[in-house]
């Protein structure tokens, strides 16, 4: 006698649908995401659509908002690379080495996270300010802190340290170390093992970090007006300003220079995504 046939499963799923219900939680997903997302942010731009061109130009790009463009991205641009050497060296000893308090300071990377911003900002202004504990010693050698744009790159670099760190750990936590083993073993030096062998796999997860503290810091606000000093075209970044203008009820003015970050904010996020799929790709290869 032949065998019966086996018997086929109750279920057959797609590779798209691997769950009972994929079209209904991907619709209420999509509307979830839609309804306090996409919705809000299409406001934004069918309210500065009512500007005729000149208009939205004279409102997104005069002299004081592109001061504050300037400002914002280049102390945003200043932080993330700062952050990415910092954070690599932080990440490396977290990963590389075991001393006393290893334990505490892996939990202080994640306090910027932790700490609401505005007491973010409080607390490094009272620590950089002329007569605080660090500004006191800082300002007879010439340097002022608190109250000026370098107080905003270093807002900046408190609160993006902890994603570079991150991106960068779990990277650096999978390294085989018998590939650096080989490369002393054929006579490389330290140097070298880490330029040729360490630092090209550690790239994508590095520009991923430093794509995320970039997008941070620029859209940073509360941990920043207390530091900077909010000097019209000297110390005032973009967020401000449109908190400034819907203050002064010029909405318009506010939705334009709204929409120009949140235009850069889209860029930002597909070149993130686009270094997160090259990420994937290096690990897997």
């Amino acid at each position: 006698m032949t065998p019966p046939p086996p018997s086929k499963p109750r279920w057959n799923f797609s590779r798209s649908g691997t769950l009972p219900g994929f079209g209904l939680t991907l619709g209420l997903t999509l509307f979830y995401l839609s309804l306090l997302v996409l919705m809000p942010l299409a406001g934004v731009f069918f309210k500065t659509a009512g500007l005729s061109g000149a208009a939205f130009m004279a409102k997104a790009f005069n002299d004081r908002a592109l001061a504050a463009y300037r400002l914002s991205f280049g102390s945003a641009l200043t932080a993330a690379m700062i952050n990415m050497v910092a954070g690599l060296l932080v990440a490396w000893v977290l990963v590389r080495y075991r001393f006393l308090g290893k334990k505490l300071l892996d939990a202080m990377v994640d306090l910027p996270f932790a700490l609401p911003t505005a007491v973010a900002g409080i607390a490094l202004t009272a620590i950089y300010a002329p007569n605080g504990w660090l500004g006191s010693r800082l300002v007879p050698l010439g340097i002022q802190v608190a109250f000026t744009p370098l107080g905003i790159v270093v807002a900046m670099i408190f609160i993006g340290l902890p994603l570079v760190v991150r991106t960068v750990e779990p990277v650096l936590q999978d390294l085989d170390t018998q590939l650096e083993e080989a490369a002393l073993t054929l006579g490389a030096t330290r140097i070298q093992v880490f330029v040729r062998v360490i630092l090209p796999i550690l790239l994508p997860a590095l520009l991923t970090g430093f794509a995320l503290a970039f997008a941070r810091g620029l859209g940073e606000y509360g941990s920043v007006i207390f530091i900077a000093g909010n000097m019209p075209s000297v110390s005032e970044i973009a967020p401000l300003l449109i908190v400034i203008q819907l203050e002064q009820y010029d909405t318009l003015g506010a939705t334009a220079i709204a929409a120009v970050m949140l235009v850069f904010s889209f860029l930002l996020l597909l070149v993130i995504n686009l270094l997160q799929v090259w990420r994937q790709q290096r690990f897997h290869h």
